[in-house]
């Protein structure tokens, strides 16, 4: 082989090498593509719906109500979920009437006020109210008919948290940013 020929292979290999460990850093601690999987986020998330995940942002702020998250599900920890985060820890939750009370007020914003949240669950009888644990997250899907969320199995843990839905890329006629 020529050495001009075997410089152009090194310096290909080199910058795949690069693009390709570059590529696993930012999956790993930057940002993720998710595939919505079922209908537990309609209308705001549909089927198939390709969104992708800041994993970075709640190491410089907390996540807040309203958050579109990505978590481990406690049940499966092999498996990710994606739903709103309704209250963080030390905050008392109640699913009243299909409204969400968190500390006594009534969540209006964000598209809880517009939604019908069944009671079911341990987590979600009709009127009782409990307190979010330390370390701990209530989310629910806004499809509550259709979800399984905290109603169910409780309280996301912090480690279990993957990150913030940020932009919704496919399929292109619902390309917006979540806030």
């Amino acid at each position: 082989m020529r050495p001009k020929t075997k410089a152009l292979i090194r310096e290909y290999a080199e910058s795949i090498a690069i693009a390709i460990v570059l590529a696993l850093v930012v999956r790993t601690f930057v940002v993720q593509a998710f595939k919505i999987p079922s209908g537990s986020m309609r209308p705001t998330l549909l089927e198939g719906d390709r969104i992708l995940v800041n994993k970075f942002i709640y190491r410089f702020r907390e996540p807040k109500p309203g958050d579109i998250v990505v978590f481990k599900s406690p049940e499966d920890p092999k498996r990710d979920f994606i739903k709103r985060l309704v209250a963080t820890e030390g905050q008392r939750v109640k699913i009243h009437e299909g409204q969400i009370f968190v500390d006594g007020k009534l969540l209006s914003e964000d598209g809880f006020g517009r939604r019908y949240y069944y009671n079911q669950g341990l987590y979600g009888n009709e009127g009782e109210e409990f307190t979010v644990p330390d370390e701990g997250f209530y989310v629910l899907g806004d499809n509550s008919a259709s979800s399984r969320d905290s109603r169910y199995w409780g309280f996301v843990p912090r480690r279990n948290m993957v990150g913030k839905a940020f932009f919704l890329y496919w399929p292109p006629h619902r390309i917006r940013v979540s806030r």
